[in-house]
């Protein structure tokens, strides 16, 4: 029993205001298919001493409270069967994704999780009702839940709506830097919110994505890009002319033509 978690790109982000502690937003999100985690669930080792709880392991290392692990609480919270189903079993996760990367790694993991659940463990949830679990993992785990190739994602992350195009080929580029996402909100919101607007954006979420990115430049598509220079300096070495910016950083990515 196995699932891929597949990484995302923001094609354009931008910040229209906010809701609480939270930025509202209104963007482009882009599957990518060849980079992707993988979970997995297997039978435990009968001979093994047995466990009463949930168990993760993964090829690196996690915080405990991780988006997994969360999804998981969320679950039990609903339904005894998925608690009693990880009595006998395990999830393995196996990391491509980089972290602190604006790849989406760890919300795509979350979701790929609640799809598996809900499969293994018969929960016949609807993908809404998974979305909606998944909103309170992270703003991100939505657009995961669905898996659509591309879609429009709007208000902190729950609005998500499908965008018909064919995705443009792309090439990415993860610097070892990792960019802490609330960081660089903070950073964002304290000396750059002054330019978020409530319609920013709007008029680009009937463009497809090759066009956006041959008419206009890094600066202009995503919000976060100067919040993240200003938090992480060192990341001035990487830029390029023709590469753009995933989400809070630190993944460039160019247009292959």
């Amino acid at each position: 029993m196995k699932i891929k978690a597949p990484a995302k790109v923001n094609i354009f982000l931008k910040i229209t205001g906010s809701r609480g502690n939270y930025h509202t937003l209104r963007s482009r999100f882009l599957r990518v298919d060849e980079l992707y985690d993988t979970v997995t669930f297997t039978k435990k080792n009968s001979n093994a001493n047995p466990y009463n709880g949930f168990s993760l392991e993964c090829n690196v290392n996690l915080p405990g409270k991780n988006t997994i692990s969360f999804a998981y609480e969320l679950l039990c919270e609903k339904f005894d069967i998925v608690k009693k189903f990880f009595k006998d079993y395990k999830v393995t996760l196996d990391k491509k994704i980089p972290a602190g990367a604006g790849l989406g790694g760890g919300s795509s993991d979350a979701a790929a999780f609640l799809n598996l659940c809900n499969e293994v463990c018969e929960l016949n949830l609807s993908l809404n009702e998974l979305a909606k679990i998944g909103e309170k993992i992270g703003a991100d785990v939505p657009f995961f839940v669905y898996n659509y190739k591309s879609a429009n994602v709007e208000g902190i992350g729950e609005i998500v709506t499908p965008f018909e195009e064919e995705p443009p080929k792309l090439k990415l580029f993860t610097p070892q830097i990792h960019c802490d996402t609330v960081k660089v909100y903070k950073t964002f919101r304290k000396e750059f919110f002054h330019i978020a607007d409530k319609m920013s954006g709007a008029k680009w979420l009937e463009t497809n994505s090759t066009t956006l990115l041959k008419e206009h430049d890094r600066e202009s598509l995503n919000d976060l890009f100067p919040a993240a220079i200003r938090a992480y300096p060192e990341l001035k070495t990487f830029v390029k002319p023709d590469y753009f910016f995933s989400g809070s950083g630190s993944t460039f990515f160019k247009l292959v033509v």
